[in-house]
């Protein structure tokens, strides 16, 4: 009876990954009207950058086409970095420029473009490729306006001509945006319902393109989690008929063995050197969080308590501390011990029902989401880690769970049932740009529980 009581009682928090609740009473959103900016140079002022289309320079159909989606990918990936304020392409003077000679300062220095930084270029086909000349200059110094020029050479193919302008998405804003990398090139990784009610893992773009299955078991798998080199993804599979750790290798395109133990396993979170890996295992008993090297082996166990403790997740910048769900309390709070298991805290204190904790890349701060009232929902919050602060993130939109970070620590993956039925969405972290990237066509089946690469 027992263990029965512990299975349901670990299958109720589990479900939690996979869009379930627990009980909850209400508790404060936020705390006396106190706001942070939670994401990297969010709250810094914003660069007017003006973005005109590169012209393609012949009339060769396919250069046009590839060129016009190069341009719509640039224009996207810079609108959404979070950091610049896109000057209105009506507000762009008639005459765009190709070569350095061609910049009129003036024009687009002066209202009504006012612009900051100038990003222009030309495509061209040479040699049956399709090559980018991009640069990047500053309109407020004439005398050497030169910030960044690059060339790529990509297939004239759709994939490529996309990746060509992620690539100078990043370096654009890896440039005007402190040294810190752009999330162009990224991939989020998710779960999608399939047939008969089996869910498979998925991997996409981070802006929604090439969305494909890595899973095909026709059975349940969830919580996905990248390693930190993103040539693996760690996820809980019911595949053998018994929740499992399972590994799949991007180098191989198989799945990776890892030791099969008793009871139930499922949560895993990679450490940030990836070395090791902490998971949620009853092999003992009660769900407890065990920890081993990335093969399976050396298995430690770091907590010893009554009830459910799941979803562990390493901080990624000092990798000293692993925060995890435990309902120790009577209900899903939050807590944080060291990597060894000591120094057990409680981060979450306002009750409800807090799950899916995420550690910012800075390790400042932790996404999750929480419900806050027996009759509410859940949203998105973000907590600051040395004060306790909070801050709500989603409001009045649905059923927001599950965030994720991404690695510039500006933005954060979540999966929403706002458009109808559960999706992943996007958003800057302060909560602002929402942008829906599964479920826009109608033969897509629900999405959810993702985690953006690192």
């Amino acid at each position: 009876m027992k263990l029965h009581r512990m299975a349901v009682a670990f299958l109720s928090i589990l479900a939690a990954a996979v869009g379930l609740s627990l009980s909850s009473r209400r508790a404060m959103s936020q705390q006396g009207g106190w706001q942070i900016d939670t994401g990297v140079n969010l709250g810094a002022p914003k660069i007017k950058l003006a973005v005109p289309d590169f012209p393609p320079k012949s009339v060769d159909q396919q250069l046009v086409s590839l060129t016009q989606e190069f341009n719509q990918v640039l224009w996207t990936d810079l609108e959404g970095a979070g950091i610049f304020e896109m000057v209105s392409k009506s507000n762009f003077p008639l005459k765009v420029p190709e070569e350095p000679q061609d910049v009129d300062f003036n024009a687009w220095s002066n209202p009504p473009a006012s612009a900051q930084m100038l990003v222009f270029g030309k495509a061209e086909s040479l040699n049956s490729n399709l090559v980018i000349t991009g640069r990047v200059f500053d309109l407020g110094n004439q005398a050497n306006p030169g910030v960044l020029a690059k060339r790529y050479v990509a297939t004239m193919n759709e994939i490529s001509t996309r990746e060509a302008a992620h690539r100078f998405a990043d370096e654009i804003i890896k440039t005007l945006g402190g040294g810190l990398p752009g999330i162009s090139q990224t991939r989020i990784a998710f779960v999608r319902r399939g047939s008969r009610n089996n869910s498979e893992i998925w991997v996409m773009d981070y802006d929604g393109f090439n969305q494909h299955p890595i899973t095909s078991y026709r059975s349940i798998s969830t919580t996905p989690r990248w390693s930190p080199d993103n040539a693996k993804l760690a996820f809980t599979s019911y595949a053998t008929g018994n929740p499992e750790i399972f590994l799949f290798s991007f180098e191989t395109n198989r799945r990776i063995p890892f030791p099969t133990y008793k009871g139930l396993n499922t949560t895993p979170g990679w450490s940030p050197d990836g070395s090791r890996i902490a998971f949620c295992s009853s092999m003992g008993g009660d769900p407890e969080i065990y920890v081993s090297n990335a093969n399976g082996y050396n298995l430690q166990r770091l907590t010893h308590s009554p009830g459910v403790d799941v979803s562990p997740v390493w901080n990624p910048k000092t990798g000293n501390d692993i925060a995890f769900v435990s309902d120790r309390s009577g209900s899903a709070q939050i807590y944080i011990m060291a990597a060894d298991g000591t120094n057990l805290r409680r981060l979450t204190t306002l009750g409800g029902d807090a799950s899916s904790p995420s550690w910012s890349p800075n390790g400042l701060f932790m996404a999750f989401h929480w419900r806050v009232s027996e009759t509410g929902t859940y949203d998105v919050y973000v907590i600051e880690i040395a004060t306790g602060r909070i801050i709500q993130l989603t409001h009045d939109a649905g059923r927001n769970e599950h965030p994720t970070w991404s690695p510039d620590g500006r933005h954060l993956a979540f999966e929403s049932t706002r458009s109808g039925s559960r999706q992943i969405w996007t958003m800057l972290a302060n909560g602002l740009n929402p942008k829906q990237l599964t479920g826009l066509r109608s033969n897509e089946g629900e999405s959810w529980n993702a985690n953006w690469s690192n």
